[in-house]
């Protein structure tokens, strides 16, 4: 596990999807894993949730800045929601 790029953000973002429709998302972790560097994101409607569903994205960067990749492979989501489960224990941990 490559934790020097592993970040903790609170920062707003908004996707418009294939509908035109915007959709808003709280970007709350940014870490590596495997060479590349993924987000995890959580719908802003769900924050107040009590277990709400985190949304991976792949990060990239290109001419235009950062593009964010949804990940759709399963096991890649399962392994990405192991690694995020890890980094966040990690992370209380710490503040212990």
């Amino acid at each position: 596990m490559d934790n020097d790029e592993t970040m903790l953000e609170c920062e707003e973002v908004s996707f418009i999807d294939e509908n035109g429709d915007e959709a808003r998302f709280l970007h709350i972790l940014t870490f590596n894993y495997e060479g590349g560097k993924y987000g995890a994101l959580l719908p802003i409607e769900q924050i107040e949730e009590d277990e709400p569903e985190a949304l991976f994205v792949r990060i990239t960067h290109d001419s235009d800045g950062d593009a964010y990749i949804p990940v759709d492979n399963e096991v890649l989501l399962e392994e990405l929601f192991t690694e995020f489960s890890e980094l966040i224990d990690e992370m209380d941990e710490d503040e212990e």
